[in-house]
């Protein structure tokens, strides 16, 4: 618990310092490759950065947010490993939204 809350300091410190950067890229970059393109303060930039993580969803490291500790390739071949039995009981067990393709058969 006292390493989480530990965690929430060091993550405003990260955002502030990355508003930093952003404001310090914009304003030596920007003016000068737009002509219309002005300098922006401190809480512009974090609402730059901000903005950007709404739109783009960056800043979730390699593996992202889903990421549930195991590779695919560790998944594929615990897949591989399941009997025919096992998988229809994984299947059922994930409802509508994991089951297995059906595929037509040409008549």
């Amino acid at each position: 618990m006292k390493w989480k809350l530990l965690f929430i300091p060091l993550i405003l410190a990260a955002i502030a310092a990355m508003s930093g950067v952003v404001m310090w890229l914009w304003n030596a970059v920007m003016p000068g490759i737009l002509s219309g393109a002005q300098s922006i303060d401190y809480w512009h930039a974090m609402g730059l950065l901000i903005l950007c993580r709404i739109l783009f969803g960056g800043f979730r490291g390699r593996h992202g947010h889903h990421h549930d500790g195991h590779s695919h390739r560790e998944r594929w071949a615990r897949w591989q490993a399941m009997t025919p039995e096992e998988r229809a009981q994984f299947h059922k067990d994930r409802g509508i939204f994991c089951r297995p393709r059906t595929e037509e058969k040409p008549e």
